[in-house]
């Protein structure tokens, strides 16, 4: 079974930087794809950024120059890092894990972190 637990969430001015961090529990993370949605208020859920296992990454269009995602498998670890951060960045953000077994797909989420972007 797989546990992902997210931190680094919290409240910054416009234009600040924070990071995200989601640390999984198991034997399948270096060999999962990884990635950060986020659900901003009375919006549907969107994905933000993603990494392969060899990672090769991927990020909305909306962060792409301001986002940034990276692995650490050593530490079963994947970030966030958010710079240059906008009012309308303001969301519940979750981390997710895709294991690719021969049986099929399994998809695991965090319980999200609020980041909260406001003067």
């Amino acid at each position: 079974q797989v546990q992902l637990v997210e931190s680094g969430g919290g409240l910054v001015q416009p234009g600040g930087s924070l990071r995200l961090s989601c640390a999984a529990s198991g034997s399948v993370f270096s060999f999962s794809a990884m990635a950060w949605y986020r659900q901003p208020p009375g919006k549907q859920r969107e994905l933000v950024a993603a990494i392969t296992s060899g990672g090769s990454t991927d990020y909305a269009d909306s962060v792409k120059g301001r986002f940034t995602i990276s692995r650490d498998n050593a530490k079963n670890t994947v970030y966030l890092q958010m710079n240059s951060l906008k009012p309308e960045d303001a969301a519940v953000y979750y981390c997710t894990l895709r294991a690719t077994m021969m049986s099929g797909d399994y998809d695991y989420w965090g319980q999200g972190t609020q980041v909260t972007v406001s003067s």
